[in-house]
């Protein structure tokens, strides 16, 4: 519900090389059940010892029908080759269905962890990371994370059972050709991977971190290429994005040699396994000690049994891939930090008006904002938001009004001063206890590719269809949402792009609306619509709904029309980083050149 961070340079996320343990702390946030693991593996085996025992039969019923004997002989053998090749794909089809749901659900799950730590944890975690950056570990790390089970642990428990099984089966027949199938199975299933997990070490680490900047820079590029045009900075962002695919592709080539020796071996081990059959079981057919039929068996049968431990370099590659990826989801875990709990504080009674409901209080003191590294953007800040208070804070542009708000909302350390609420200051007040009270909506509030339904849901899970038209028509959306081809269940564009940015706002607002929170943030909600629809729109926030609880809301707006701020109790002008003056809308006209000279501008443009 609050709205994301600016952008701010990408740190170095990660260390060269993860720790160890890393993938290993990552998977068990998965929580993955091991009794589907244990399923997936056995239909696993059970796929490609279908194709093992497919080939076996196949030599053995050719061989066996080139010398001619009855029919009946061979009518087992070729029930069992049908079995056995439908078998092969029914267990295949099975084994993805149990495989990709244990992915799937630990991708959600680790998601669900991921944004439970980074809401209730520390927000300043969030600042060094840039939006492309934090949506790639969000996304495709944790799809990175989740892909290892499938791609990586489920091929190697299945190879090891596999290999194993053929490897004894072969030396029935005849164990020198077992041995060398053994052999050769080790080989291609752990020489092969480990040159291929050697390669991709090197890549996956160099790799990561440019694809990392690759999507960071795009997704700036393609959000802000209007502001970077103007500015002159689009050119350098379009070199950043170049050189990013550059270290990338150089990454990919880096592990290129490896990976082809990998492959190379693995080839050369199935030819060395049917040789080892070819030069051994000879000389035993010969000597009586083996019969033909069986030569053609333990000669053929390497040829399918290889097809587990050809996927194994391609593991290995994925484990590497994954643990690179682990270390960045870890890296924002870990900076989110633990939920603090707050010192046990009796919160002072709430001060609203007289007759209005209690709740929480939201007080500033001797506030100074900014962001970490950067000059103070405003300071001198004192205020207090209550249940039915009505403040507005206005000035020219860059004057540090969104940094306000986000330093009130907890999203920001102060860079002196304090913001408490009901008297614990915010930076050690419970997460849930701050979220559940203060909510802000921002200029860039996230609108996300779903129902519009599911858009308020964000705010609140329990939103009824009624709560949610109900909003929708508080803040004029009645007629668009007439309109919507499935009504509250229409889908929108990601972030918003299907619709207006007038629209987009006014959706943010309806979803501050149908939150539970007492006391609202809210920046520049009339931005992108007219004027007379934007006097609507405020005048309908500054009468907003009580809570379900029957609390009065205090809102505080950040705006730069002025008009509608005749309603507010208060407003804060801030010129020069600094409240200059404070007062009713009445007040700050007759007494305010620079607050006066903006209204007379907006009301000659409004003319």
């Amino acid at each position: 519900m609050t709205a994301p961070l600016p952008s701010s340079p990408s740190p170095a996320a990660t260390a060269s090389r993860p720790p160890r343990g890393t993938l290993r702390r990552a998977v068990r946030l998965l929580d993955v059940d091991p009794r589907r693991v244990a399923l997936a593996v056995l239909l696993g085996t059970l796929a490609l010892g279908s194709a093992v025992a497919l080939a076996a039969v196949a030599a053995w019923l050719i061989a066996r029908a080139s010398q001619m004997p009855p029919v009946l002989e061979l009518s087992v053998a070729t029930v069992a080759v049908r079995t056995f090749g439908i078998s092969r794909g029914l267990m295949r089809y099975l084994e993805r269905l149990v495989s990709h749901d244990i992915a799937l659900r630990g991708m959600a799950d680790l998601r669900v962890t991921l944004y439970e730590r980074l809401a209730a944890g520390s927000p300043q975690a969030l600042l060094s990371v840039r939006r492309g950056d934090l949506l790639a570990r969000v996304g495709a790390d944790v799809d990175a994370v989740g892909d290892v089970v499938v791609r990586g642990l489920l091929p190697a428990a299945v190879a090891v059972t596999l290999g194993t099984g053929t490897s004894i089966a072969m030396a029935l027949f005849w164990p020198p050709a077992g041995l060398a199938l053994a052999v050769c199975l080790l080989a291609a299933g752990v020489l092969a991977p480990w040159l291929a997990a050697r390669g991709a070490r090197t890549a996956e680490e160099r790799g990561v971190q440019a694809r990392a900047r690759m999507s960071a820079t795009a997704l700036g590029v393609l959000d802000d290429a209007g502001p970077l045009a103007v500015s002159g900075r689009l050119p350098g962002e379009l070199d950043a994005l170049r050189a990013a695919d550059t270290d990338l592709a150089r990454a990919t080539d880096a592990g290129a040699r490896p990976a082809a020796l990998a492959a190379a071996i693995g080839q050369l081990a199935v030819g060395v396994a049917v040789v080892a059959a070819l030069v051994t079981g000879v000389p035993a057919v010969a000597a009586g000690l083996l019969a033909p039929v069986e030569l053609a068996v333990i000669v053929l049968t390497p040829l399918a049994a290889f097809e587990a431990t050809s996927l194994l370099p391609a593991a290995a590659v994925q484990v590497q891939r994954s643990r690179a990826a682990a270390a960045r989801v870890l890296a924002l875990v870990d900076s989110a930090g633990s939920p603090v709990t707050p010192a046990a504080v009796t919160p002072p009674a709430a001060t609203g008006t007289t007759g209005r409901s209690p709740g929480p209080v939201l007080v500033a003191t001797g506030l100074t904002c900014g962001w970490p590294g950067r000059a103070p953007a405003v300071a001198g800040v004192d205020l207090t938001l209550a249940p039915g208070r009505r403040l507005a804070v206005a000035g020219p542009s860059g004057e540090g009004k969104t940094t306000l708000l986000l330093t009130l909302a907890g999203l920001l350390p102060p860079v002196a001063g304090t913001v408490t609420l009901d008297g614990v200051p915010l930076a050690s007040a419970d997460g849930g206890r701050v979220t559940g009270d203060v909510v802000m909506t921002g200029e860039d509030a996230h609108v996300f590719g779903t129902s519009v339904l599911e858009n308020l849901r964000v705010a609140r899970g329990d939103v009824t269809t009624d709560e949610a038209t109900d909003a929708l028509r508080r803040v004029g959306l009645g007629p668009w949402l007439a309109d919507l081809p499935d009504g509250l269940d229409t889908l929108i564009g990601s972030d918003a792009r299907t619709v207006s940015g007038g629209e987009r706002r006014r959706l943010l607002l309806a979803r501050a609306l149908v939150s539970d929170a007492p006391l609202l943030l809210v920046d520049e909600p009339a931005e992108h619509l007219d004027p007379r629809t934007a006097d609507a729109v405020l005048d309908e926030l500054w009468h907003a709904p009580p809570t379900r609880r029957g609390t009065a809301r205090g809102v505080l707006v950040v705006s730069h029309r002025l008009a509608p701020l005749a309603a507010a109790d208060e407003v804060l002008w801030l010129a020069g980083g600094r409240v200059t003056a404070r007062g009713t809308h009445e007040d700050l006209t007759a007494r305010v050149p620079g607050y006066r000279e903006a209204v007379q501008a907006e009301q000659q443009e409004t003319s």
